[in-house]
């Protein structure tokens, strides 16, 4: 039974050492103690392989197809299910969410290679809609639009700009 236990504990690899290290209270290894991984193993461990330009066709440095720095098969597979697990149709395409507690809506917004899910707009409150007709409808719509202008700008990457995209 111990051997077995010992086994174990040596196929944990670099990244558990250092979780176990740090729950004991340990201080990381600092570059040149013993300790401190190479930058090989390092690499080896997060799964980066060599500093290749991913938009050419094989790697120099191993001769692998440039895919393996991120955009493999396995890491597509892993973005549809956070798509399936939040239950929207498709990359930046929002969907309500009536059940969820605090948000009335959710979309899964893809800019450049960066991926986020933003969870957005207040339950309940119903925002002035694309062409507000009353007085006051429009003037919700134009303190909603000044308040929140800065974080709107900010792009796809901001609960303020499906908020305003979708609720006003």
């Amino acid at each position: 039974m111990s051997h077995a236990w010992f086994v174990l504990k040596a196929k944990r690899g670099l990244l558990a050492n250092m979780h176990a290290k740090r729950k004991r209270g340990e201080k990381p290894a600092k570059p040149g103690h013993k300790d401190y991984p190479d930058k090989k193993g390092w690499d080896e461990t997060v799964g980066k392989h060599c500093d290749c330009n991913p938009k050419n066709e094989h790697c120099k440095a191993c001769g692998r197809p440039a895919a393996h720095k991120g955009e493999s098969e396995e890491i597509g597979k892993s973005k549809d299910g956070v798509l399936s697990r939040v239950g929207v149709s498709g990359y930046n395409k929002p969907k309500k969410t009536p059940s969820h507690p605090k948000k009335s809506h959710v979309v899964v917004a893809r800019e450049g290679g960066k991926t986020k899910t933003i969870r957005f707009g207040q339950q309940g409150v119903s925002g002035a809609g694309a062409k507000p007709k009353s007085p006051k409808e429009k003037a919700r719509q134009k303190s909603f639009k000044a308040r929140h202008s800065k974080n709107i700008s900010r792009g796809k990457m901001s609960a303020a700009y499906w908020a305003d995209k979708v609720k006003w």
